[in-house]
């Protein structure tokens, strides 16, 4: 056995057009887009009568890819739930960067907001939390040189 590399991660959120400009305005391309349906899907995650919108995305020269899902049915009733740094689960995506201060400022003109305050860490990286649209976390690094 073997595992080769992660594939992707994915996102359910509920306005997927917001969602989608965000990752795209922080410098991810759109893969492809399109809907999903039928019983194949529902036999894979376990849901009825599902019907959903994926857009694929990618960081440049990478082989790294984000999935967010748009749940038009069934839907979540409890709606988007506000997570901490520290709530149980998967909790944020990280990002290399170049130009961390730039990328921030870039991602709070589009309504994000930084947790704290970028930090140096042991002279190695410069690290922050970003939260943006539908309480996405993202942990900005920037390896220092």
């Amino acid at each position: 056995m073997k595992i080769n590399r992660i594939d992707h991660v994915g996102v359910i959120v509920n306005d997927l057009s917001a969602v989608k400009e965000f990752f795209q305005e922080f410098g991810l391309e759109v893969l492809g887009e399109g809907e999903v349906k039928g019983e194949w899907v529902e036999r894979i995650i376990g849901l009825n009568n599902v019907r959903e919108t994926v857009v694929m995305l990618g960081v440049p020269n990478s082989q790294a890819t984000l999935e967010l899902v748009k749940f038009h049915t069934p839907s979540d009733e409890k709606g988007i739930q506000q997570s901490f740094a520290n709530t149980l689960g998967i909790r944020h995506i990280a990002f290399a960067v170049e130009d961390i201060e730039a990328v921030v400022a870039k991602l709070e003109k589009k309504g994000a907001e930084l947790f704290g305050k970028i930090q140096n860490y042991e002279n190695a990286y410069k690290l922050c939390y970003v939260r943006g649209p539908e309480g996405i976390i993202l942990e900005l690094a920037e390896e220092i040189k």
